[in-house]
């Protein structure tokens, strides 16, 4: 592959500038493993001086207008579109995912931007009745919502554009500066995007240092979440490395968007072609690497043998190959050590009863799309998140068996069920413990202005730029005595 020349400046994005790092790393594409470009490693001195900038800007980007904030991510929303083709390329390329799925990573990622925009215009407070008490008689009190103070945005490989966006729209929305922390397999588009914003920051009049990236590793990251300067620590990646980062971050406030196994049920009212589409469009769409792509399968026993016959049949419809092909929908995985990992997984519960009935195997470095059918409680492949092209299929009794399946996880982000009875789309909403509930639709369906979140070991707080805005400010009471009564 050519060596890409990255469209924004060298170094990181730190103060009003672009700071030269002592070092760079090769970025790899992963469906082949040839260099992409250099990248800049960031170091613990780098996070140091961007907090120290942040902090230092922090209360004039607390008094911005409500206007100007709203015109810089207008302005950052038209300097994205104007670069999509591009970033859609670099997407292909950093993170080996097929290239529909960057496309709509773009698509999402200005959506994001756009919601962003309009929330600028929807921070606002409401009185509060004092006089509850004979004290507070003759009292007016109102509430605000003022910034949080600085963002830290740390995220994950498998959407870095979109995951960026979702810390960096929201925090500048509620007045916060906002420094980032991409993952280290996928620092480029995360750097091009405080590029585009920056730029929209100089034509705003707003200090560049509103958004900075420091890349590095995890002592560049504890240095960042342990600054007692900070306001938020924001987030995305896996549940064990969330749980350090909210240990380490205490007492500031931590928003946690972790993993997950998600769920499809499948009644035995279903539409099973519906139900078949889904799990063929949700269970392998960027190769399988999302939280909510489906993993497990719980059908009704009544129609569980003509699901798994009509998904295999029409497995082949998910096509295999080169990520820049617009026709691909499985590519590689982000590293050959997570493809190992997936297929050690798919082995275990292979030992330990499940059956094999489609995939398995790799072509060149792409796991292919897999599934498992009968796979126990105690393997990985059904208890924690695989992060990989491969669906698990389970038999229940019932709808009751399906939903108790469900909430037998230690994740609880999206699930869905497939069935046209009310009552049983109803006792889901109801019963199941997840941050969403998607009723004949696939469980990673989102759409970026809801609220997007999960309970248990898939974190906390919630995502979407109304939500985010919300936890990326605090309340400020404010209570006046017109007159104290004295006299002169």
């Amino acid at each position: 592959m050519t060596h890409l020349a990255p469209p924004y400046p060298d170094g990181l994005p730190i103060g009003d500038g672009w700071r030269p790092t002592a070092q760079t790393v090769d970025v790899e594409f992963p469906y082949d493993g040839s260099t992409v470009c250099s990248a800049p490693v960031g170091s613990v001195d780098d996070a140091r001086a961007a907090l120290d900038a942040a902090v230092a800007i922090a209360p004039a980007v607390a008094r911005l207008p409500s206007r100007v904030r709203r015109e810089l991510l207008l302005r950052a929303h038209a300097n994205l579109e104007a670069r999509r083709l591009q970033m859609e390329q670099m997407l292909v390329l950093e993170t080996g995912k097929p290239l529909v799925d960057c496309r709509v990573e773009v698509d999402r990622a200005l959506v994001t931007l756009a919601a962003s925009a309009e929330e600028v215009a929807r921070l606002h407070g409401e009185t509060v009745a004092l006089d509850l008490l004979p004290a507070g008689d003759g009292m007016f009190g109102f509430w605000v919502r003022r910034p949080i103070g600085v963002v830290v945005g740390i995220t994950g490989f498998n959407y870095p554009l979109l995951l960026a966006m979702h810390k960096i729209g929201p925090a500048i929305a509620a007045g916060c500066p906002v420094i980032c922390k991409p993952a280290p397999q996928t620092p480029l588009a995360t750097l091009w995007l405080a590029d585009l914003i920056r730029l929209a920051a100089y034509d705003t009049g707003v200090p560049p240092a509103i958004v900075q990236v420091v890349t590095g590793d995890v002592e560049v990251g504890a240095a960042l979440v342990t600054d007692r300067r900070v306001g938020a620590v924001s987030f995305t990646g896996s549940a064990a490395v969330g749980h350090t980062i909210a240990r380490d971050a205490a007492p500031t406030k931590v928003l946690l968007e972790l993993g997950s196994n998600a769920a499809l049920v499948v009644a035995d009212d279903a539409d099973l072609d519906a139900a078949v589409g889904a799990v063929l469009r949700g269970g392998y769409y960027a190769s399988g690497q999302a939280c909510i792509s489906v993993q497990r399968v719980l059908v009704h026993k009544a129609v569980a043998d003509e699901f798994v016959a009509r998904l295999t049949q029409r497995l082949d419809e998910v096509v295999v190959g080169d990520p820049r092909d617009p026709a691909t929908r499985v590519s590689a995985l982000i590293d050959q050590r997570s493809a190992q990992r997936v297929l050690e997984w798919e082995e275990r519960a292979v030992e330990a009863g499940a059956r094999r009935v489609a995939g398995g195997g790799q072509d060149g470095r792409v796991v292919r799309p897999t599934v498992l059918v009968d796979v126990p409680d105690g393997v990985a492949a059904w208890d924690e998140e695989i992060f990989g092209p491969v669906v698990c299929v389970r038999t229940v009794d019932d709808v009751d068996a399906a939903l108790d399946a469900v909430n037998a996880s230690r994740y609880g982000l999206h699930a869905s069920v497939f069935t046209t009875s009310l009552e049983t789309a109803f006792a889901a909403i109801d019963r199941l413990d997840v941050g969403g509930v998607i009723i004949n639709e696939v469980p990673g369906f989102r759409a970026d202005s809801m609220p997007y979140g999960g309970v248990k070991d898939s974190g906390i707080g919630r995502e979407g730029p109304r939500f985010a805005v919300e936890e990326l400010t605090v309340t400020r009471m404010a209570i006046i005595r017109p007159s104290t009564g004295g006299g002169a």
